[in-house]
């Protein structure tokens, strides 16, 4: 299984009212000209500065789709909008794997880092740091060098969230850290150390990392084998799922359930988890690789070597035909 990469309102402007006063004197008539000119010149700030909410901007199933809504962002952004709408524009490219188009984007923002938002700056470094290492492989594999700069900038992107209470990007900036230190063990270490700033934190975005680091957190206690630990954060991921109303993420987590079941010995409650996915992604016109590997596995743990063959053989058609799959 593979680990997982998951607004602010409008300001309220009140209609300006004027108000007749009782008495005037000279010297508060000549203050009118200048009042009316400091509102004048404040009011389009306000509107322009309004947050911008990149979440909602995303499309996760399509990146170019995502880089049009940010391009089209652009025309009403200020100077530190267009430079967080950039960073997410240079992380369309990254999940292209395309790394040379984001680095080049994410170049030509650090002239003006120093004279960025906390957010940009953090969205900065998160962001160049996914193009040396991330879920998204790059081809050639990624080299010692690259990893040490995916460190730095994962790094200062933790540094500088944490420091100006940005939660939610301070997670993100731990999660990531798993891409670099690979061994399970560290891997997790910082996704509980993620899980922890993300339950204590009032920011709703950051708690809503929550399942995908409890499914980060199983992954790592599957391979470490302590796989009755995982199914306790696989279960728990999975209600979160549920409760979120995403079909295909409470699908991906149910399969997490049925895996580890499996890994366990429960291979009839496995078969039973793997059978009804199955028959699910069937009725979409869909498929999860995932759920046929573990059908070909319990198939073959439970001596059923021509079901096994069955599902290898739909899992090498599948792999045949979407090469990127295990990416």
């Amino acid at each position: 299984m593979k680990q997982i990469e998951p607004t602010q309102p409008l300001p309220r402007i009140h209609p300006l009212q004027w108000i007749r006063p009782a008495r005037q004197s000279r010297g508060q008539n000549r203050l009118y000209p200048v009042l009316a000119f400091l509102i004048a010149i404040s009011l389009p700030r306000v509107l322009i500065a309004a947050p911008i909410d990149v979440n909602q901007l995303w499309n996760w199933d399509s990146p170019a789709q995502s880089e049009e809504h940010f391009r089209a962002a652009l025309a009403g952004a200020d100077a530190d909008q267009t430079f967080i709408l950039q960073t997410q524009i240079a992380r369309t490219y990254g999940l292209r794997s395309q790394f040379s188009q984001a680095r080049q984007i994410l170049d030509g923002l650090k002239p003006e880092l120093p004279n960025v938002s906390p957010e940009a700056q953090a969205r900065y470094h998160l962001e160049r740091g996914r193009t040396f290492a991330s879920a998204v492989s790059v081809a050639g594999g990624v080299t010692p060098g690259m990893m040490h700069e995916a460190r730095d900038e994962y790094s200062e992107a933790f540094r500088v969230a944490n420091q100006h209470h940005l939660d939610a990007l301070a997670v993100d900036a731990l999660h990531m850290m798993a891409f670099v230190d690979t061994a399970p063990a560290d891997q997790l270490r910082w996704d509980e150390r993620a899980l922890a700033l993300a339950l204590q934190s009032s920011d709703p975005t950051a708690q809503h990392w929550e399942a995908s680091l409890r499914n980060n957190i199983g992954n790592a206690l599957n391979d470490l084998g302590r796989s009755a630990e995982a199914l306790e954060q696989f279960r728990i991921a999975l209600a979160l799922r549920e409760r979120a109303g995403d079909a295909e993420a409470t699908r991906q987590a149910w399969c997490s359930v049925g895996w580890t079941l499996r890994l366990l010995g429960r291979n009839t409650e496995a078969l039973a988890i793997q059978q009804q996915l199955l028959a699910e992604y069937d009725a979409i016109g869909a498929t999860n690789p995932d759920v046929l590997d573990e059908l070909k596995e319990i198939y073959r743990a439970t001596g059923d070597e021509r079901n096994a063959a069955a599902y290898a053989s739909r899992l090498q058609e599948y792999q045949a035909e979407h090469p990127d799959a295990s990416q």
